[in-house]
């Protein structure tokens, strides 16, 4: 009976090595607002990873496809049916994330003896103005990070997803000080290819402890633009428009993108 805790714990430890390890290699996603809204950007070759789920609310999200699927089908069910029982305007990404997905995805996490869902998500909603904008990141053990202002930070315009922490670390440092709230879109795209190449070259050396030069992060940028595509999304500010997001092609962005 005394082993019992310890196992539980040792079990649980166990679980957070192997599905960081699954996340490890996943493509980072950045989310910047911006004047006329929030962009989602990201660079791949395979699946999608960016997708609408509600009026005002996007998401992107890493790790088993199947997961991201099933996950990303539980928000939207549970979006919709809030906005037939109230109004789309009474749906919130904090309402969605903190009272179901989030303990939905706790609890798989803690059954040791189910499986857990392999995903880490970074969800954005649009506000009417750009201090309005929220960002919140959900790991696979149900845990919630905001932009929103704390004791030990201020508040973000600007999230950051990777499969280590380390790399979005490296994101966040960047967007810290490259990114503006009033910027337009050519620039936010940049600052997101510039975050988005800086997180990789970080997922590839496991010792990177300073971020890699300008110089280097514009190469690699180009590097591994000429064999993968860019995927992004624009959540639009403007409250008018009866769909509020929109894909953005990768020949669409490819004039924007600076040397």
């Amino acid at each position: 009976m005394i082993e019992e805790p310890y196992r539980w714990v040792e079990a649980i430890a166990n679980r957070r090595e192997y599905i960081e390890a699954q996340l490890a290699p996943g493509s980072p996603i950045a989310a910047l607002g911006y004047r006329d809204g929030i962009l989602f950007l990201t660079v791949s070759q395979t699946r999608q990873k960016i997708f609408e789920v509600y009026d005002r609310i996007a998401m992107g999200a890493i790790g088993h496809p199947g997961d991201i699927e099933r996950l990303r089908m539980a928000a939207i069910e549970l979006a919709s049916t809030e906005g037939f029982t109230r109004a789309a305007a009474d749906v919130s990404l904090r309402r969605l994330v903190h009272y179901s997905l989030s303990p939905v995805m706790k609890n798989a996490f803690e059954q040791v003896y189910g499986a857990p869902y392999l995903a880490r998500m970074l969800f954005a909603e649009v506000g009417e103005r750009p201090e309005e904008d929220l960002f919140l990141r959900v790991e696979y053990d149900g845990e919630i990070a905001t932009n929103g202002a704390t004791y030990a930070q201020a508040r973000q315009d600007f999230a950051a997803l990777s499969g280590t922490q380390q790399s979005r670390e490296q994101m966040e440092a960047l967007l810290a000080t490259e990114h503006a709230q009033d910027a337009n879109l050519e620039t936010v795209v940049n600052s997101a290819l510039d975050a988005w190449s800086i997180g990789h070259m970080t997922l590839q050396t496991d010792d990177a402890k300073e971020p890699p030069e300008r110089a280097a992060v514009r190469k690699h940028r180009e590097e591994q633009l000429t064999n993968a595509g860019i995927e992004a999304a624009l959540l639009e500010r403007d409250a008018s428009r009866a769909i509020r997001y929109r894909s953005l092609s990768d020949k669409e962005l490819r004039p924007l993108i600076r040397d």
